[in-house]
């Protein structure tokens, strides 16, 4: 990097020290409600420093904050960013604008919408270049070459030639990696970079992540609500809440004996691969910025809640080397052994001999290339079965075939004994109604100008149950079977949080009275207390309401916690296929033993033992 590239007046910096050092950072909106209060830590060089906590914690605020950036509505309003011994806070916009790509770069977490859809992304790599005073052809040529090596990705010029459109999403986050690397920038920051990715190509991501942070001696900060990912790639993590770090320190530390309670609940949530436990959410909703008490904002959730956590926002308290907790019990929380929160899973046994759905010899196409081949599959009734594998192994496409939204497909789709048309306009009301789809994205799949109430009574109208109050007592009713009150129908989407929109899509499959719900990687993208409580949900409705479910996903943690069977998909095939123990305890196939050592794991994070046992004996301190 040249000097030409720094903002005016500054020059490189050489040296030990921390690459970033954030002292007392507060953030607020513009009328001054304070958003993120008393924010400090510091990265060294080669440093990863994972953020996690719940939607709405404030963890994108502060990374955004480090590139000099408050989103529309907010302002940084006090405190100190330095990058080095350059204050980001006190630079032009100018300034700013030479910094941002050069010195600290930014990796979101929607990789197709970061890429610009028209240009090839060769060009797109040497924009980057060239924006921060790289000129020279050759020189850019070759640096994109080595660019594209770095993050595994093929170099050739047909390659760099392609559109975004002609990636993967694995391949689409490493081109976003690669420009983020390209000028060897003193930090980058990386928002949510694997959501929604397969464990394999999230597990590519994190390897590229790590090593290329410790080679070129860049700090990052890792924001996500994935604590097994942050296991994975961080050597030090801070916990927000509301706002505030409630705890900082080395990972292993705070997965092995954290000090404060909102950590130790965030850690019981977090699904795991050895014995199927239930997973237990953490019950109330964080404050909101105007609306946080003068005391401990974690108190009206907290089971170690005393008086004196009202008084005043309790100090950060030193519990070791690099390891702090924002809690007035904090040295009695820390001693606390750190185990699993949830019960071992006791899932329902089938109800009926007859299978409610069977699957024979299914073999889909999209246009005239064969996507799926011989899939064979049965789903009994009160049962779960899970779906797992890589992206573009199939499970979309087997779960929209059932639905008969993907109706380009040959073989036989059984409802009971009834044959299944292809597609779902050709099927009769009643059997539409018996199978319900629940989509990944909760914030798409719901109409914004509608209200909640309106959206969970359509399929009412649509399938001639009930109208006038009659359904809006059954709205109201299925509202509170999910657990959102009945107040809820008058809201709309954007007045609720990612967890909530789940449950109303949710509520509007099963108002529907369906034999089916089919779940297509509606956890993916929700923090892991949101999770738990969405799975306890479906686990609650499965006992009570027997339904039978087929489970899309590649969190293979959370299938030992919900399915009773899973089926493995890879390129369009079952390659193994039965009870959900025994495959994940003893998989046969080496791509099932791929899957499972590609998946960020807390118990191989902490060295945890695989285990089935009860929790260990004693208080708990939440």
């Amino acid at each position: 990097m040249t000097t030409d590239q720094l903002p005016a007046g500054e020059t490189e910096t050489t040296g030990g020290g921390a690459a970033v050092t954030v002292r007392d950072l507060r953030i607020s909106t513009t009328s001054g409600v304070e958003v993120v209060h008393d924010i400090s830590f510091e990265i060294a060089p080669g440093e990863v420093l994972g953020v996690v906590g719940e939607s709405g914690s404030g963890k994108t605020t502060v990374g955004l904050s480090l590139l000099g950036h408050a989103r529309r509505g907010l302002k940084i309003a006090g405190g100190t960013i330095l990058l080095g011994d350059r204050d980001i806070r006190a630079m032009s916009d100018a300034d700013l604008r030479r910094l941002r790509g050069s010195l600290v770069s930014y990796v979101p977490q929607d990789p197709a919408s970061s890429l610009n859809p028209a240009l090839r992304i060769g060009i797109q790599l040497r924009e980057v270049l060239e924006a921060h005073g790289s000129t020279d052809d050759k020189e850019n040529a070759a640096r994109i070459a080595e660019m594209m090596r770095e993050v595994a990705l093929p170099d050739d010029p047909a390659y760099l030639k392609r559109y975004p459109h002609q990636l993967s999403g694995g391949q689409q986050q490493r081109v976003g990696l690669a420009m983020a690397f390209a000028n060897r920038p003193r930090l980058i920051v990386l928002d949510e970079p694997t959501t929604g990715l397969d464990v394999t190509t999230q597990s590519t991501v994190l390897t590229t992540v790590r090593e290329l942070a410790q080679i070129h001696d860049v700090a990052a900060l890792y924001v996500t609500h994935d604590l097994a990912v942050v296991a994975a790639v961080a050597t030090r993590v801070a916990v927000m809440y509301a706002g505030r770090i409630v705890e900082l320190g080395p990972a292993d530390k705070l997965f092995e004996s954290s000090g404060h309670p909102y950590t130790r609940r965030l850690v019981g949530a977090i699904p795991r691969l050895t014995g199927g436990r239930s997973l237990v959410g953490i019950p109330g909703h964080a404050p909101s910025p105007g609306k946080r008490p003068a005391g401990c904002a974690f108190g009206p959730r907290c089971r170690l809640h005393v008086p004196e956590c009202d008084e005043k926002v309790p100090d950060m308290v030193p519990l070791g080397p690099d390891h702090s907790s924002r809690c007035i019990r904090a040295h009695e929380v820390v001693d606390f052994k750190q185990d699993d929160y949830g019960d071992p899973v006791a899932l329902p046994e089938p109800q009926a001999e007859k299978p409610v759905l069977t699957i024979e010899n299914v073999v889909g196409y999209y246009g005239s290339t064969e996507v799926l081949h011989s899939i064979n599959l049965t789903l009994e009734q009160g049962e779960i079965l899970a779906v797992v594998g890589e992206s573009g192994s199939g499970k979309t496409t087997t779960a929209r075939a059932i639905s008969g939204l993907h109706h380009s497909w040959t073989g036989s789709i059984r409802l009971g004994e009834m044959e299944l048309a292809k597609s779902a306009r050709a099927r009769s009301t009643d059997i539409r109604r018996q199978i319900q789809y629940i989509f990944q994205n909760p914030y798409g799949s719901l109409n914004p100008r509608k209200t909640i109430g309106e959206s969970v009574g359509q399929p009412l109208s649509v399938f001639k149950v009930a109208s006038g109050k009659k359904a809006d007592a059954m709205v109201g009713e299925m509202l509170e079977q999910v657990s959102l009150s009945a107040a809820y129908a008058r809201r709309y989407p954007d007045q609720c949080s990612g967890g909530e929109r789940q449950r109303v899509a949710i509520a509007r499959a099963l108002i529907a009275k369906p034999s089916i719900l089919i779940c297509d990687e509606i956890t993916s993208a929700l923090d892991v207390s949101v999770q738990a409580a969405i799975v306890e949900l479906l686990g609650e409705l499965q006992r009570e309401l027997g339904l039978s479910m087929v489970f899309v996903t590649h969190n293979l943690p959370l299938v030992r916690s919900i399915a009773q069977k899973v089926a493995v998909l890879a390129d369009g095939s079952i390659v193994e296929y039965g009870e959900t123990a025994k495959i994940l305890a003893n998989p046969q196939q080496e791509y099932t033993r791929h899957l499972i050592s590609d998946t960020p794991s807390l118990e191989v994070a902490t060295g945890e033992v695989a285990s089935g046992a009860g929790v260990a004996d004693g208080e708990r301190p939440e």
